[in-house]
């Protein structure tokens, strides 16, 4: 094999597998220490400036998402508290494959993302109009989309790169199936249902975790163009879907969505036939019937295409208490790579833009950064833990249930659980002679003896576990009486 041959990372050091993320057994989920995946998403979101490397034509509107059925058995999700509760969207559309000046009416799947402004947060369900994806691992993405680009030499696009794929990658097929039957060229973006095509999650108040399938049925009906009256668009009428989707609205003829899902337990997934997580399958409509839950109206259009559609930035990551992700590999890889998208695409405090930033307060540690729009947390500690009751803390009520994976948990397992902190400390201490403990101790006490004497007593009793007489020498330094702090 020659040099060329070989593939390799960035480093130059040989790739074993191209084809598979590491995970934590045969369905996931992934491992962080994946080198070559985190390589290939995060240098692939760096590809192209300034577009979205995908979707980069959509066309986008402001509506209200209504509960119109009681799922509060299967999500605690405030947005669902109850029926006729209203929650503002804004939904971008748009292709996949072209750049921004390309035609509205390519056969290519029809991005379907829809921003929920809740009182918990912002939660994105960022799918596509089909309910399935080419592939089932976000490490071929990459691989994917430059078969969907231009060629690297000619700079045309080229059916033999896709085929080729495609042909490779025979996961491809149940995805291409439709992109190639009369769905494959929808009539606008009014007249198709949207997926959140990944498997995601529901919890409810009693710990309870469901599987779930988001679909987005059109209240408009399905329409599609035959190929011939599509190709006349593309040379006549590039922003068709566009004008369709502006004028509807403009004119009042507000365009719906009746939103549905499909519910599989636990159990069920861990019995199914199938993995329920692979999003180039869907699930048995039979077997796990749609359940309506609301009605989505899109009723406003964009003031400024660039200030609410360019710079609309849509993630999986953003979920909010009662909803969650899922093991399915692909959809993991996007919970990295769409935000990384937007942090590189228009810069780290993206979410402060006003169409990201969330209808309810928002309160964390994350300071400065590129175009920081609001007062920064002016003059608040910006590190947590802290000792300040005034500040935020973290909200262990929203804890999702750890996810069961074998003989392993997922979760925010506490590195705490090993709570010797001490020992180690205190057997250095009693190494040194005295000479080296008294300097030890004054360099302390000349540190601390600057901050607030209730994080002193915290301190001074950590040195006492490790050895009483560590603790006395500091106490004694500060003026401070050593029995009242062990009390």
């Amino acid at each position: 094999m020659t040099s060329k041959n070989r593939l390799t990372g960035a480093n130059g050091a040989p790739i074993a597998n191209n084809q598979n993320s590491r995970t934590a057994g045969d369905r996931g989920p992934v491992l962080l220490d994946d080198y070559h995946l985190v390589e290939k998403l995060a240098h692939f979101n760096r590809e192209n400036i300034p577009e979205r490397r995908v979707h980069a034509k959509g066309s986008a509107a402001h509506g209200i998402f209504t509960v119109t059925q009681d799922i509060s058995q299967y999500s605690y999700a405030d947005l669902f508290s109850h029926i006729g509760k209203q929650t503002p969207v804004f939904v971008r559309f748009s292709t996949v494959g072209g750049e921004r000046g390309s035609a509205d009416t390519a056969r290519d799947p029809r991005g379907f993302a829809v921003k929920l402004y809740t009182q918990q947060g912002n939660w994105d369900i960022v799918g596509n109009n089909t309910p399935v994806f080419f592939i089932r691992d976000a490490i071929k993405f990459p691989d994917f989309i430059h078969t969907q680009k231009r060629d690297p030499r000619t700079n045309l696009k080229d059916p033999r790169m896709m085929w080729d794929f495609w042909s490779l990658s025979p996961e491809s097929l149940h995805q291409v199936t439709i992109l190639f039957s009369d769905r494959g060229i929808p009539d606008g973006y009014r007249h198709m249902h949207g997926y959140g095509s990944h498997t995601y999650s529901l919890i409810n108040h009693n710990g309870i975790r469901y599987w779930v399938k988001w679909h987005f049925r059109t209240e408009q009906g399905i329409k599609n163009l035959p190929p011939q009256k599509a190709k006349e668009l593309e040379g006549t009428h590039a922003d068709y879907a566009q004008e369709d989707l502006y004028q509807a609205i403009e004119q009042g003829n507000y365009p719906r969505w009746r939103l549905y899902m499909q519910i599989m337990t636990e159990a069920q997934a861990q019995q199914h036939s199938t993995n329920p997580f692979d999003v180039t399958k869907v699930w048995s409509q039979k077997q796990y019937p749609l359940i309506e839950v609301g009605l989505m109206e899109l009723n406003r259009n964009p003031d400024n295409y660039f200030a609410e559609v360019e710079q609309a930035a849509f993630a999986p990551s953003n979920v909010v208490p009662g909803v969650g992700l899922s093991p399915d590999k692909m959809l993991q890889g996007r919970v990295f790579a769409y935000a990384d998208a937007q942090r590189y695409r228009i810069g780290t405090n993206y979410q402060q833009l006003p169409i990201n930033k969330p209808v309810c307060p928002y309160h964390n540690y994350q300071r400065d950064g590129a175009m920081r729009l609001d007062g920064n947390s002016g003059g608040d500690a910006n590190y947590e833990p802290n000792s300040f009751d005034n500040l935020p803390k973290q909200q262990p009520q929203y804890e999702e249930p750890d996810l069961h994976l074998g003989d392993v948990n997922a979760g925010h397992h506490d590195h705490r659980i090993d709570g010797d902190y001490y020992s180690q400390a205190g057997d250095l201490f009693r190494l040194m002679n005295d000479s080296q403990k008294q300097l030890l101790i004054d360099n302390i006490v000349g540190s601390i003896k600057q901050v607030d004497e209730s994080i002193q007593v915290k301190q001074i009793q950590h040195f006492y576990y490790a050895d009483p007489a560590y603790g006395e020498g500091v106490a004694k330094g500060l003026g401070l009486d050593i029995n009242k702090i062990m009390q």
